[in-house]
């Protein structure tokens, strides 16, 4: 279980150990505690490495990871992982289209996003507790420890799904006396936060604990168009805990945890209007574009109800030969979502839904041990989950005519319908489209084992390795009840010519119309003004003479009529699968390494080296995008598989395989600690996953690098004032990214319209990563009296401007963001914070995309804005 291994990677390579109370304001690298003074936090920068229960300071530990503590969460207000990026410099975390879909980023890598087949590349895990997709990881809890941010690949001892990094959420065990937490929130929007937490004995040998949160806070976005207020809060949490310690050497962890959110999210406005936006006008729609006017129009709301819950148990038991670890959970996680997909107020879609459920069940068994000079730890991981899937998207009433003013006129596709002989309204009714059901069985397992050596009292060297089996079943059909979209337009308008041709019928105009436009190939516009006027053929305007040596005439304007009407056919049936030429299975293993030098230059000083590998298996794509690969074109072809107007695609991106050299040095003084790490770090076959207007494009990037100097360093200034700085340098690139979604005919402006083509993205600077990410942070303390301190703390967070996705050139960000808090410290265990985040207003992007089924026009998700608050707790 993933989950476990990371629980190893916490416990036996990088835990901060319980007693440490605080960290660098935000970067993490070094654990300072900033209410103590420099010579105490010095001496509360500690690990615990579970296979000697020996401590070692968080500057000797070699890896590199930032350490976020709950002095920092509630001084800084981080309510959960998506405000943890504002400390830590190389993650980022960008808010998609609904509260569950988030995209984790460490050093530039990471995915998953909207596509739920798309694992992320960056592992959660809470309490141990691998958390296998985004929605996993929101819960507000209570009784945060601390949250570790391991950068790099992580993959030989935290297995699967970390070949970008990890982020360990640990939260507080059981005590032996009794004590607990209330805090509420007052915020802006009418933000109203309550936590609470009550732990104690139930006997000399069993400790319990219970937490809750309530978070709900008003919409900061008015969306005219329902009333309603979007990007809100309603959302809660559960967990309760026994521990159990019958003896010394035996220890007992039981977990069980709830949460649930009901909200409306999220706001996604229209940044530029294509030419499509004039048919919506027509219809009495409204296209705003001031993102930043938090002001929405859409027909419909975009819901989210999302629902986690599970039960885990921890043992660990103390050996002649080490400690064995065991880790067991069983999780569920259910998503039901909707939006309207065309974002205005016109009608044109009516459903976009998303209902999922997926089970998760998993184990990990390990020992840990050690001797004078080696500290072992070898280990079994196992996983297996089911994803159940539906989604659709339908028309609304109002597409029809919208179809109809893009094709050109009111009435046009009543007069195609008489045409090819359906009757008025089959194209584009209400409520039809198509509707997705896709299933995927998963089952993993892993073999890890590590072994640190002490070759001198100053050199140590670390030797690890993984094997790792991933084996995923995956089935998929598709409803399609678009009709429009299930025509082989050519051929059908082909064939009304010939029905034409017998009955006398003219098609002269119209075909001479499009060889004098040179719109039908192969056709001379002399040969065929030669072949009207007779030549001894008959009469000129007669079709009947005319077919006899003019049917390829006849096929070529059908195909032109037929591509003028192609971009509205955007929902072509689906080849089911798995089927008489398609599997439906991949199995994945490989064997990851870590290796590591590490030497104490003096009791302030080291320096390590490092290599690792990072794994992550063939990812599916469970959307309607999902198509046969272009090698399997002839067979399904040959076998009558293919609706028409399906192209190939991909039905899964392959394995993507990353590495890392890493050279490092960490000095820790009384009053000052610095880390310093210089990366070189490559992705083979990053598994990227982009919309375009019109679905989902899946490819693996052949490959993708980046080089790069992370740092952090505090320095205590006096024992009252701290000064903090941390930030990542680096040069991202695709190394080779052929068949990527770009704008066609290479760069453009928004001005000029969407990307929506291939191309190679080659030599390109990757979207979402710039090349400077830095952070500044201050914090002052003070003694206002004998049982009083109070604090002051403001930080800086600062992005390089980059372009925002890889298929829209021209849509930037940069950010520049603030943050403060003040407050009040009592010996009584009171405290007061009044805080603000983006106190500055900074506007950003944290993604976008074409605009579904509307070409040249752009919808974004702008950051949010200023909020700010007063929180009240009181220890006990």
């Amino acid at each position: 279980m993933k989950s476990t291994k990371k629980s190893f990677g916490l416990k036996a390579a990088l835990s901060v150990s319980v007693g440490l109370t605080a960290l660098v304001a935000g970067t993490g690298m070094t654990a300072v505690a900033q209410d103590e003074s420099g010579e105490d936090a010095k001496r509360l920068n500690t690990v615990t490495i579970t296979a000697t229960k020996r401590e070692q300071t968080l500057q000797d530990v070699p890896i590199a990871v930032s350490v976020v503590d709950d002095a920092v969460i509630e001084k800084a207000q981080i309510n959960d992982i998506l405000d943890l990026q504002t400390v830590v410099p190389s993650l980022r975390v960008s808010q998609l289209q609904q509260s569950g879909n988030s995209t984790f980023i460490i050093r530039g890598f990471g995915n998953g996003g909207n596509n739920i087949g798309i694992e992320p590349s960056v592992a959660v895990y809470i309490d141990g507790v691998y958390r296998t997709r985004a929605a996993g990881g929101l819960s507000d809890y209570a009784d945060i420890e601390r949250i570790e941010v391991l950068r790099g690949p992580q993959s030989t001892l935290f297995g699967k799904n970390s070949s970008a990094g990890v982020i360990n959420v640990v939260t507080q065990e059981p005590e032996f006396e009794f004590g607990g937490l209330v805090e509420g929130t007052l915020g802006n929007f009418n933000q109203q936060i309550l936590k609470g937490r009550v732990t104690g004995p139930l006997s000399d040998t069993v400790a319990f604990s219970l937490t809750g949160s309530y978070n709900t806070r008003d919409g900061y976005v008015d969306n005219i168009g329902t009333g309603s207020e979007l990007n809100d809060r309603d959302r809660y949490a559960l967990k309760g805990q026994l521990l159990f310690e019958p003896n010394e050497d035996l220890s007992i962890r039981l977990i069980a945890d709830y949460d649930e959110l009901d909200e409306l999210c999220c706001y996604a406005p229209n940044i530029f209007n294509g030419p499509t936006s004039g048919a919506i006008t027509a219809l009495g729609g409204e296209v705003l574009s001031d993102p930043f006017s938090y002001t929405a129009n859409t027909d419909i709301d975009p819901t989210n109800e999302i629902s986690n819950g599970g039960l885990s148990a921890e043992v660990e038991y103390e050996t002649d030969l080490g400690t064995v670890t065991y880790i067991g959970s069983v999780r569920q996680q259910e998503l039901l979502s909707d939006a309207d997909a065309d974002f205005t107020n016109a009608r044109l879609i009516n459903s976009n839904l998303l209902d999922y459920t997926i089970d998760t069940f998993t184990h990990e068994l390990r020992l840990a041990g050690g001797t004078d000079t080696v500290d072992y730890l070898v280990g079994a991981f196992y996983f297996d989950e089911t994803v159940d899937l539906e989604s659709d998207v339908t028309f609304g009433p109002q597409f029809a005519a919208y179809a109809d003013l893009l094709a050109g006129a009111p009435g046009t596709f009543a007069g195609l319908e008489a045409l090819l002989g359906f009757g008025p309204g089959s194209f584009f009714e209400t409520d039809t489209g198509s509707r997705e059901f896709f299933d995927q069985d998963n089952t993993s397992y892993s073999l890890f084992g590590q072994v640190d050596w002490r070759a001198t009292d100053r050199l140590t060297a670390t030797l690890g390795l993984a094997y790792i089996n991933d084996e995923k079943t995956v089935t998929g059909r598709v409803e399609n009840t678009d009709l429009f979209s299930s025509l082989d337009l050519a051929t059908e308008l082909n064939n009304q010519f010939i029905v034409e041709t017998l009955a006398g019928a003219s098609l002269a105009d119209i075909t001479l119309g499009q060889v004098a436009a040179g719109a039908v190939p192969g056709v001379d516009l002399a040969t065929y003004q030669a072949l009207l006027t007779g030549a001894g053929l008959g009469d000129p305007t007669s079709i009947a003479t005319v077919a006899a040596i003019q049917g390829g005439v006849q096929a070529g304007t059908a195909q032109v009529i037929a591509g003028q009407f192609a971009d509205l056919q955007f929902l072509p049936g689906f080849v089911d699968f798995p089927n008489s030429v398609e599997g439906n299975s991949t199995e994945d293993d490989k064997v990851t390494v870590t290796a590591r030098l590490a030497y104490d230059f003096n009791e302030n000083v080291n320096f390590y080296g490092s290599y690792a590998t990072g794994y992550k298996a063939s990812s599916w794509n469970l959307t309607r995008d999902s198509s046969f690969f272009a090698s399997d074109t002839a067979a399904v072809t040959a076998a009558g598989l293919v609706p028409p107007g399906r192209l190939s695609g991909t039905r899964f991106a392959g394995p993507e395989e990353t590495e890392v050299f890493e050279l490092g040095a960490k000095l820790s003084f009384s009053d000052f600690n610095l880390n310093l790490a210089i990366f070189d770090q490559t992705i083979e076959g990053f598994q990227s996953t982009i919309f375009s207007g019109t679905g989902f494009v899946l490819a693996n990037a052949g490959e993708q690098s980046t080089q790069g100097l992370e740092f952090d360093a505090t320095w205590f200034v006096t024992d009252n004032f701290q000064l903090t700085t941390a930030g990542i340098l680096q040069d991202p690139e695709y190394d080779d990214f052929q068949n990527a979604p770009v704008a066609t005919g290479g760069a453009i402006d928004l001005a000029d319209g969407v990307a929506d083509g291939i191309g190679d993205l080659s030599g390109q600077q990757p979207s979402g990563i710039p090349e400077t990410s830095l952070f500044f942070g201050a914090q002052y303390t003070h003694d206002l009296s004998d049982t009083m301190s109070g604090f002051v703390r403001a930080d800086y967070v600062y992005e390089s401007e980059v372009q925002v996705v890889d298929n829209i050139p021209g849509l930037d960000r940069e950010v520049g963001t603030v943050n403060a808090s003040f407050g009040i410290d009592w010996e009584n265990g009171l405290n007061v914070t009044v805080w603000g985040r983006n106190i500055n207003d900074d506007e950003q992007f944290t993604s976008g995309f074409p605009t579904t089924a509307q070409p040249g026009s752009v919808n974004t998700y702008p950051n949010a804005p200023a909020t700010y608050g007063v929180t009240v707790r009181k220890r006990f």
